[in-house]
């Protein structure tokens, strides 16, 4: 790989051309703006290679190397003089977005989840390749992003398409961003993606089932899902987490779950986030659902699967149980990921501490449990004092002086 190197506090080239290592020395010193300056120097030198176009003797007229190259120079200079000279893009070697997508991409896969290159990949095919496929990376400006997002916010005329979110336009632009910064760093130019900060996303609704809803489902769902939406109900898991528990993570014998595994899009993954990998403790409910699911389940890898001991599909649990169950209890239609915030308002409301709370959802601060869910807590939403009141009431003068007499 071609590189900018010291000797002696003096830097020198350092790349292969025609299969021969060459080393040429320079006499500036190494300080970072030299080093800068060369690396650029290098930079056209390997485009030069690539294109064909590297005279050796042009840019190192008083190496000895020159001998060595001589017919390649020679060769070089006939086609120069027949040809027009590439663009100064092209010379630079700035790849297009479309070209340089594919590298990044490629690059970055190795570090993402499968469901998340899917995603990435998809933000790329729909979205940006069609908006930018065409340009160098440097000519992408930042007037021409913001242009870009702004446009994408509202659906075309002649399509029945949706108007995007927030939420979703800022996840199409989070890849843009970074591949942008990506080549600016590589072919060294000033990233466009400067300032543009992230459109606000309104905090979503949660709209968690009371108890007694809770226990109107279990109590009339179809018996052989009930025990699925028990465990849903009472530990808060997500549901890529229950998707992929298997039973080698269940222990009743320490009445626990651990959470090591989640299952996005039929792949086996890793949890969400560090915090996710964690154990869940489990209430009486819950342990008795687990019980009986083991004489349904139990000599099969995962613990909620079909006959064939495949993992369920939960999209069509969803539309084949859990919308038809609620119509048919005349229970307001909700998302099956409510579960999960059900069950965090019961813990809250039962007095659970919240850092215990925190962990069993997978939480690494508590903070998300007092913004999002306790005011869903009757105790939480009372905001006249009373309880201080109390505290004060509740106070043994008589016992305190006591106390310091002795």
């Amino acid at each position: 790989m071609a590189s900018i190197r010291s000797r002696n506090q003096k830097l020198f080239f350092d790349f292969y051309y025609q299969g021969i290592r060459c080393r040429e020395q320079t006499s500036l010193n190494d300080t970072k703006l030299n080093r800068s300056r060369l690396e650029g120097v290098l930079r056209n030198i390997e485009a030069q290679i690539r294109l064909d176009r590297f005279v050796y003797s042009d840019i190192f007229p008083d190496s000895k190397r020159c001998e060595d190259f001589k017919k390649y120079d020679e060769q070089i200079k006939l086609v120069k003089e027949s040809e027009p000279e590439p663009t100064e893009q092209l010379l630079l070697n700035i790849p297009t977005f479309s070209q340089f997508a594919d590298e990044w991409l490629a690059e970055n896969k190795v570090q993402w989840k499968v469901s998340h290159s899917k995603n990435v990949s998809m933000i790329f095919e729909r979205y940006l390749i069609p908006a930018f496929g065409s340009y160098t990376m440097d000519q992408i400006t930042r007037p021409q992003i913001i242009k870009y997002r702004a446009s994408i916010i509202e659906p075309k005329r002649k399509t029945k398409q949706s108007k995007l979110s927030n939420d979703w336009i800022n996840h199409v632009m989070t890849p843009l961003r970074g591949i942008l910064n990506e080549a600016a760093l590589r072919f060294d130019f000033p990233t466009p993606f400067i300032n543009i900060k992230p459109l606000k996303i309104d905090k979503t609704a949660i709209e968690p089932f009371s108890l007694a809803e809770v226990q109107l489902f279990l109590s009339r769902v179809r018996e052989d899902f009930r025990d699925y939406y028990t465990v849903r109900f009472f530990t808060a898991m997500r549901t890529a987490e229950i998707d992929g528990l298997k039973w080698q993570f269940v222990n009743l014998d320490r009445n626990e779950i651990l959470i090591q595994e989640t299952l996005v899009d039929g792949n086996v993954e890793t949890p969400k986030t560090s915090a996710s990998y964690r154990s869940i403790q489990l209430s009486q409910p819950v342990i008795e659902a687990l019980k009986r699911q083991r004489k349904v389940t139990g000599n099969k890898d995962y613990v909620f699967c079909n006959a064939n001991g495949n993992p369920l599909d939960h999209r069509n649990v969803t539309k084949r149980i859990w919308y038809p169950s609620l119509d048919e209890m005349r229970l307001k239609r909700r998302r099956p990921y409510q579960t999960r915030h059900t069950c965090a308002t019961l813990w809250l409301a039962a007095g659970e501490n919240p850092e215990w709370i925190a962990k069993q959802m997978g939480h690494s601060t508590t903070k998300m449990l007092f913004e999002v869910y306790s005011r869903y807590v009757p105790n939480a939403t009372r905001q006249d004092g009373s309880a201080f009141d109390r505290l004060i009431e509740n106070v043994n003068l008589d016992a305190i002086v006591e106390s310091l007499d002795e």
